[in-house]
């Protein structure tokens, strides 16, 4: 079966950033994976919320309404603190994603770009720096090898890892480079239900409108810049994340 696996910061990214493609994907035979880094406590946006727990709690459950709009076939939020990634210990959370990487065992990983998508966020950088890490040391045996020693998993090699990329910026953010496109996703027929999962994220209300304009008027392809490849190769345009994919792991 071919998987796809999708890494991001906080509850939302997963449909703001890559929804349509993870609804299509499931569409087409794939199994797809999201994991979280972390419940998003320290947002800005706050709903009924009295605590950065409650707040924690009710974005766990937006993120799983979410996912099913999705039909994501396993979500996973984690416990690193939100506004806080850049404080994490790298090889913590790297080798926490490593192992998933080796339990999932994806063909492709999605996440975001170093400089923190659209919005620059600190967060998003850091998501995109800790997964490239794992998608890469996941596939070698000297790299947490209590992974291996000690329980069992076997080290994986993803053959791609793209980094979500857009065809705008936003002025009143901090200033991006983001990654040129090569890889043009449509999701036409899947712009409603992209909208529908972010609205999931209720806390996040504020932000609706901006994002339903936005995705109306930018949004009917997700766009992607290919990193790396299991082999060696000459950058082409692609439609298709798992073009040149082997259904193996």
């Amino acid at each position: 079966m071919l998987r796809l696996l999708c890494i991001t910061a906080h509850p939302d990214d997963e449909a703001g950033g890559f929804g349509g493609s993870l609804l299509l994907y499931q569409e087409r035979g794939v199994q797809t994976h999201v994991i979280c880094l972390t419940p998003g406590q320290a947002a800005t946006h706050r709903g009924e919320a009295r605590s950065g727990d409650e707040l924690a709690a009710i974005r766990r459950t937006e993120f799983q309404a979410s996912c099913a709009i999705l039909r994501v076939s396993h979500g996973e939020v984690l416990d690193y603190a939100d506004g806080a990634l850049d404080q994490q210990d790298l090889l913590t959370v790297v080798g926490e994603l490593a192992r998933r990487i080796r339990e999932i065992r994806p063909q492709v990983v999605m996440t975001l770009g170093p400089e923190g998508a659209v919005t620059g966020h600190p967060d998003h950088s850091m998501a995109s720096i800790f997964a490239t890490l794992a998608f890469h040391w996941a596939g070698r045996a000297n790299r947490f090898v209590e992974q291996i020693e000690k329980e069992g998993l076997q080290p994986h090699r993803t053959q791609k890892l793209y980094y979500s990329t857009t065809a705008f910026t936003m002025p009143d953010r901090p200033p991006i480079s983001p990654p040129p496109a090569t890889t043009i996703i449509p999701i036409g027929p899947y712009l409603d239900a992209k909208i529908s999962a972010f609205k999931a994220h209720t806390s996040q209300s504020p932000l609706f409108p901006f994002f339903e304009n936005t995705i109306r008027q930018r949004g009917a392809e997700e766009r992607f810049h290919l990193v790396a490849t299991m082999k060696p190769a000459t950058a082409a345009n692609e439609t298709d994340l798992f073009a040149g994919v082997l259904d193996h792991d």
